[in-house]
């Protein structure tokens, strides 16, 4: 197995007029692009390049896990956010857990089926459609492509191939196995090795024949209700009839002319935007990209952030979260004034651990942009395969406190804390899209967001330059009780050092297949509005820029 990429390549920014898909594989890209194509918007494809991803990298994403969704509406300007995550099991109480011996000190492995909260995507992705979609094409005409996909199989690409066999392996050491749906002859595919999924396209073929029902009623749910109960967890037929999506009021902040939206929680997109008030207060540009005082006042709001959103975050249905007073312009000043410019800082908050997820972005020709995150939370989830399906059930469950006191202590009917978040960027003055973004990857998820943003608005990169350039990953390590510092590779020996020398734990430097810790990420611009020199000539020609992260397969197609 590959330590390192055995591969070194350039990138240039995708340039097209009329729609462009970016994703972490190329034939999800691809898919995404023919939707456009035959009549689609944004929504549309998005929902086709769930479902392709679903096919292409079931150890990252699947219809088995959640989602979350922001729609920027072209002809209104209005920003509409879903939540597409599921809910624990009614049974699910800190009772019941009690009595099977779990506590915060003793909490189910994170492979249990008692793990699995409703799995929200393929409500989600319904729900997709009927809000923002096109209307001239249905479900069965989005889902029609990974259908055909998954019957007649794909090669397995290669950053793909690396992880699946790792979760495999990761799922064998925790004493679980692999449902045998996904392994040619005992093995996970290699590198360029074809595989078909048939199950998986007749779920598709149930939810696009069915809707909704098709998947949480009926022999999918049965099924899916059977496999947990035969491994010790309690979702119910009557959780998963139940569930249904969640139309959110998106969160935004402002910076420096530009208006950051995120999802509310239960998603932790409230980091991003706490990360960018405190950052406000700080002269990035003239630190110089990547210089050890940039990354050490970075990091030290990335802490922040992290801090006030492990602690806050939760399903606001059911404990109140003080967003307003979180994103507050006054609050992030205090928060400001504890960062030493010398020193760093110490926090004793943890983080819940790391994950495998997919996120991709589409605009079309009408200006409308969909960003869409969809998850297993771990790799394969909990590795759990209904008979007969083809998918795997995540394990978001995971995410929730067995802690009394917490906002995030699990509880009947409850959703989790939720890494996954969509970004949408806007000009603060016009209400014009800027932007459809994100960087997957549990928690480096709010910090890739920040780095990326920063890259682009602060130091001028182009969307694949700001992909491109070497990361940092903010890491709370329990066992030590302390922050750790990750530096990618291309971050220099210098700063390293420096950093060290102002007090943070750091790694330095990470590279190889370890660079998925800085997560894989997509941007998709309208216009160049990060250089004026160049803007179109002609104001109204709109020119779509757009990067895909070399830390995955995938590229950014237009037309």
């Amino acid at each position: 197995m590959h330590t390192e990429f055995p591969f070194s390549s350039r990138r240039s920014p995708v340039i097209c007029l009329n729609g462009c898909v970016a994703s972490s594989q190329p034939l999800a890209s691809a898919i995404g692009l023919d939707v456009l194509k035959r009549g689609g918007n944004a929504a549309d494809a998005a929902v086709a390049v769930a479902a392709a991803l679903n096919v292409t990298e079931p150890c990252s994403t699947g219809i088995g896990g959640d989602c979350f969704c922001l729609f920027y509406d072209a002809h209104t300007g209005q920003v509409r956010g879903l939540n597409g995550s599921g809910r624990a099991p009614r049974a699910l109480t800190l009772a019941l857990l009690d009595s099977r011996g779990f506590s915060e000190a003793h909490r189910p492995q994170a492979f249990h089926a008692l793990n699995v909260t409703v799995p929200g995507a393929a409500a989600c992705w319904w729900d997709t459609i009927q809000l923002f979609g096109s209307k001239k094409l249905t479900l069965g005409d989005v889902l029609q492509p990974a259908v055909e996909l998954a019957e007649r199989g794909f090669p397995v690409t290669e950053v793909t191939a690396h992880h699946w066999a790792k979760w495999k392996k990761t799922l064998e050491t925790a004493g679980k196995e692999l449902g045998g749906d996904f392994l040619i002859d005992s093995q996970p595919p290699k590198h360029g090795q074809v595989f078909t999924n048939p199950a998986l396209s007749r779920t598709f073929q149930e939810l696009a024949l069915h809707g909704k029902s098709g998947f949480y009623e009926g022999k999918i749910a049965e099924a899916i209700v059977d496999v947990i109960g035969q491994n010790e967890g309690v979702l119910s037929l009557e959780d998963l009839k139940s569930h249904d999506s969640t139309e959110v009021m998106p969160l935004f902040t402002d910076y420096k002319g530009v208006r950051l939206w995120e999802c509310p929680p239960n998603g932790q997109g409230m980091a991003a935007l706490i990360a960018l008030n405190i950052l406000e207060h700080f002269p990035l540009k003239d630190m110089g990209h990547n210089t050890s005082s940039y990354l050490h006042i970075l990091t030290e709001a990335l802490k922040l952030s992290l801090a006030d959103t492990l602690h806050f975050c939760t399903d606001p249905d059911k404990v109140k979260v003080p967003v307003e007073g979180l994103l507050s312009k006054e609050y992030s000043h205090r928060r400001a004034q504890l960062i030493s410019v010398q020193q760093a800082g110490v926090n004793e908050h943890g983080a819940p651990p790391g994950s495998d997820t997919v996120y991709f972005t589409v605009v079309d020709k009408e200006g409308n942009a969909c960003s869409f995150v969809n998850s297993n939370y771990m790799g394969f989830g909990t590795g759990l395969v209904p008979r007969g399906c083809g998918f795997t059930l995540h394990n978001r469950g995971a995410c929730f406190s067995l802690d009394r006191g917490h906002g995030n202590c699990v509880g009947p009917g409850k959703r989790p804390y939720h890494t996954i978040m969509p970004a949408l960027l806007t000009d603060t003055g016009s209400g014009q899209l800027l932007a459809s973004f994100g960087v997957m990857g549990a928690m480096m998820q709010p910090q890739g967001h920040v780095q990326v943003l920063l890259n682009i608005l602060e130091f001028g990169m182009n969307p694949q330059q700001a992909l491109d350039a070497p990361r940092i990953f903010v890491k709370y390590d329990e066992a030590g009780r302390q922050w750790q510092l990750n530096l990618e590779a291309g971050v220099e020996q210098a700063a390293s050092e420096d950093l060290q020398s102002r007090g943070h734990t750091v790694i330095w430097p990470v590279s190889g297949h370890e660079r998925a810790w800085f997560g894989r990420g997509q941007v998709i611009t309208a216009g160049a509005w990060w250089d004026p020199t160049l803007i179109q000539s002609d104001a109204n020609v709109r020119v779509l820029w757009a990067g895909s992260d070399p830390r995955a397969d995938g590229c950014a197609l237009g037309y």
